[in-house]
């Protein structure tokens, strides 16, 4: 497992990487715009945000365990989001298409951000929507043949393979301070969370998401196969006693 050094070590290797040509021409055929454009708009507003809730939980989060690095790794971790907002309103400015400042899914969940001091509760909700934006960034990717917009999209979905796991490492930690109850309760509101989320993201992004070839039982199998390999993985560590995943045994049948 990494430190929180390593990861800020490999934020500011990651922020120098250069995979976009912004010599390409932007191109969106008008089937495109009608179909990811808006999508694209709401996810551009969503990247910029300054962060400064979940900073303020990650320094208090760190005041109580002892990781002094942990806000500078989250530091850049902010800072790498911002950047996929700045790419996407780059692009937004090429094509001719205005940034919007205020989309009803971006407001939701900064309203929820608001009021949340708990690095527990900030940490699965970055991971639920990283998850969604991984899902989210390779539909935009095969809904358009633009190639700069490919390129846009394939340097997120390289840095957010990373976020999810400095993320889980960060859930990992968290979760094994747990008792065996606390940790049957606290799995139980993860999944509650996660797939009440996704549902949300679906609704406000469906048709971009449907360009990109998903139907809503394709993206639940899809959203479902990474809570498996991120989040319920945490039941099934050698380090867990036994009680743990037998009590959180669930239906993964989608």
């Amino acid at each position: 497992m990494q430190t929180s050094e390593d990861w800020i070590d490999y934020f500011r290797q990651n922020l120098q990487r250069k995979r976009i040509n912004w010599a390409i021409h932007p191109s969106l055929t008008t089937t495109e715009r009608a179909n990811i454009l808006q999508s694209i708009q709401a996810w551009q507003l969503g990247e910029t945000s300054d962060g400064a809730h979940l900073l303020a939980a990650a320094k208090k989060y760190a005041g109580k365990t002892g990781d002094d690095y942990y806000c500078e790794a989250v530091r850049l971790f902010i800072k790498e989001e911002q950047k996929h907002g700045n790419n996407l309103g780059r692009y937004l400015d090429l094509v001719g298409e205005k940034r919007i400042t205020k989309d009803w899914g971006d407001t939701l969940f900064r309203k929820i951000r608001y009021f949340n001091t708990s690095m527990e509760l900030w940490t699965i909700a970055v991971i639920t929507v990283e998850s969604t934006a991984q899902i989210f960034y390779q539909s935009l990717k095969d809904a358009t043949g633009c190639s700069l917009l490919k390129q846009i999209c394939t340097d997120i979905l390289i840095d957010e393979a990373a976020h999810i796991k400095f993320q889980m490492q960060r859930l990992e930690i968290i979760f094994f301070s747990k008792t065996v109850t606390q940790k049957i309760i606290s799995y139980q509101f993860y999944r509650l969370f996660y797939f009440s989320t996704i549902v949300v993201v679906w609704i406000a992004h469906r048709k971009a998401f449907r360009a990109g070839g998903n139907t809503f039982t394709k993206y639940l199998r899809k959203m479902n196969r990474k809570f498996q390999k991120s989040i319920f993985q945490l039941c099934n560590k050698k380090n867990v006693p036994a009680a743990v995943p037998e009590a959180l045994a669930i239906n993964h049948s989608l």
